[in-house]
């Protein structure tokens, strides 16, 4: 929980219990040690999906104006989000998906390395962007996400997840801007 949240518990409360039942998780997917979260599920259920937009919209209220929506999943989600908001959807695809100029950032997975991209002009200098993914583990992503907004001269208003693995350093890397996550999730 984060202060953005103050006054939305019970709604997050009741989300992540729904979000619970409708997550599948997979061990030794797509490696041994590894309990995958699929939220296959939720993306799938619109009115949950709804839901989630909608307490997302409430808690980052007046706060953006346009949504950046990580590739693949976080597309669901920010698709739903932009569309119950009324902002403007922003694609952050990976390494050449993207057509014309690009804005590009590179970083470190925790077995590689990947590519974020976005469209030269997507961002403007003054926007405020809501950067939306369906899941936050290392936050390695996200703050790549984070460096495409900053060098279009725009500025980040926050993030939003479905789910929020905990024990891992995601949050503290997206440091100090707010996080809104609907299930946290011990690992």
């Amino acid at each position: 929980m984060t202060n953005k949240t103050i006054g939305h518990e019970a709604a997050i409360a009741e989300l992540s219990e729904r979000v619970a039942r409708r997550l599948r998780v997979f061990d030794g997917f797509p490696r041994p040690g590894i309990a995958f979260q699929d939220l296959c599920g939720v993306l799938g259920d619109p009115v949950l999906l709804r839901d989630i937009a909608a307490l997302i919209d409430d808690v980052f209220r007046g706060t953006f104006d346009r949504v950046l929506a990580v590739e693949a999943r976080g597309f669901v989600l920010g698709t739903a989000l932009a569309s119950q908001s009324g902002r403007s959807l922003v694609l952050a695809r990976k390494a050449g998906k993207l057509p014309g100029r690009v804005r590009r950032v590179e970083y470190d997975l925790e077995y590689g390395s990947a590519a974020l991209e976005v469209q030269w002009d997507a961002l403007r200098p003054g926007d405020r962007v809501l950067v939306v993914d369906d899941l936050l583990a290392t936050g390695g992503t996200l703050a790549a996400a984070r460096v495409l907004v900053e060098t279009s001269g725009a500025e980040v208003a926050g993030y939003a997840v479905i789910m929020r693995l905990d024990g891992l350093p995601g949050q503290e890397r997206l440091l100090p801007h707010p996080l809104v996550s609907i299930r946290d999730v011990a690992v």
